[in-house]
C-alpha cells in the first residue's frame, strides 16, 4: 500500500476518505462520486479483504485507487492509510458494523455508506443481491433450515 505524501499532484483537501469495496458498490456511479470526492479530499481510494475485487471494480467502473493493495485485510490496509496520511481527516465509509469497527480501531471517522451520499449529494444503487447466492447467505439458509 502506498500513499504518497508529498502529493505531486497538489491536493490538498482536509479528508483522506476511503471506501469500503461494498460501499463503493453501492455507489450508482463510482466514477463520478470519487471524481466529486476528489475535489475536497487529499486521497481518495476503495478497500476490502479481496484486493482482487477492489481491483475489479477500480478497472471495471474506470476510477483511480490511491491505495495500491497487497494480500492484506482491512484492518492492516486502513492502519496503514491512517499511519501514512497527512490529512487533518481520515474518513472510512462502510456498509455496516463490521466496517464501523474496523474503522474505530485504527482511528478513522465512521459514515455509512447511505449517510456519505447523502451530505455529498451521491446516488445510491439497491444494495447488491449478487451476495445473496454468495457463502454467507448458504451459511444462513442451512441454519435458519436446521433451526426452523
Amino acid at each position: 500500500m502506498s500513499i504518497d505524501v508529498d502529493d505531486p499532484d497538489g491536493r490538498t483537501g482536509e479528508v483522506t476518505l476511503v471506501f469500503s469495496l461494498g460501499a463503493a458498490r453501492r455507489l450508482a456511479d463510482p466514477q463520478a462520486a470519487i471524481a466529486d470526492a476528489r475535489a475536497w479530499s487529499r486521497h481518495v481510494g476503495i478497500v476490502a479483504n479481496d484486493a482482487d475485487a477492489v481491483d475489479r471494480l477500480v478497472r471495471d467502473a474506470g476510477v483511480e485507487n490511491d491505495y495500491a493493495l497487497r494480500n492484506w485485510d482491512k484492518w492492516g490496509t486502513l492502519g496503514d492509510i491512517y499511519e501514512e496520511t497527512n490529512a487533518p481527516r481520515a474518513v472510512f465509509v462502510g456498509t455496516g458494523a463490521g466496517n464501523r469497527r474496523v474503522a474505530t480501531h485504527v482511528g478513522f471517522e465512521y459514515r455509512s455508506i447511505e449517510e456519505a451520499a447523502e451530505k455529498a449529494g451521491w446516488a445510491l444503487s439497491e444494495p447488491d443481491r449478487a451476495g445473496e447466492s454468495g457463502i454467507a447467505a448458504r451459511l444462513w439458509r442451512a441454519v435458519t433450515r436446521r433451526l426452523g
